[in-house]
């Protein structure tokens, strides 16, 4: 996670994808950034995860994919974050790493679960997603989104 603005521009000069978490009343900011639109959004998603699990030494115990249809960039990440609040809060499992690509106009995503059981839980899991402040658009440096989720 990159902790300062400039390190944050320089990072993204480098062509380097990543999140962090920025100070929000009551919920979590999370600010992601990435080559790719896809890559922005799996930072999105990763970012989401490690707001409330430290996942660094957990292997996962299952493989998903999840295709979602492309309405707009902002539906897609909305989508996407829904995704790990819903194998969160009804499986009770967690994705430890992610990968997605277009296809076919859509998002298909490859989730890399592990059980909540077997990850340390750092924080208050993620509730639902905001649309309130949520953007993700292309820059000079790549992609990047910042999205609000509720704790």
């Amino acid at each position: 996670m990159v902790g300062d603005m400039d390190d944050d521009i320089q990072a993204r000069r480098r062509g380097e994808s990543g999140h962090r978490t920025v100070p929000h009343t009551a919920d979590v900011r999370i600010e992601a950034w990435g080559v790719s639109r896809e890559r922005c959004l799996v930072e999105a998603a990763l970012g989401m995860v490690e707001c409330f699990a430290d996942i660094a030494a957990v292997r996962p115990t299952s493989v998903e994919r999840v295709r979602l249809a492309e309405d707009s960039d902002e539906g897609l990440l909305t989508a996407l974050l829904d995704e790990v609040v819903l194998r969160l809060d009804v499986d009770g499992r967690v994705p430890v790493d992610l990968e997605a690509d277009t296809e076919d106009g859509d998002l298909d995503v490859r989730l890399a679960l592990a059980d909540l059981a077997d990850v340390e839980v750092t924080g208050a899991g993620p509730k639902g997603v905001s649309w309130h402040g949520l953007r993700i658009g292309p820059g000079p440096y790549g992609w990047s989104c910042a999205v609000t989720v509720d704790v």
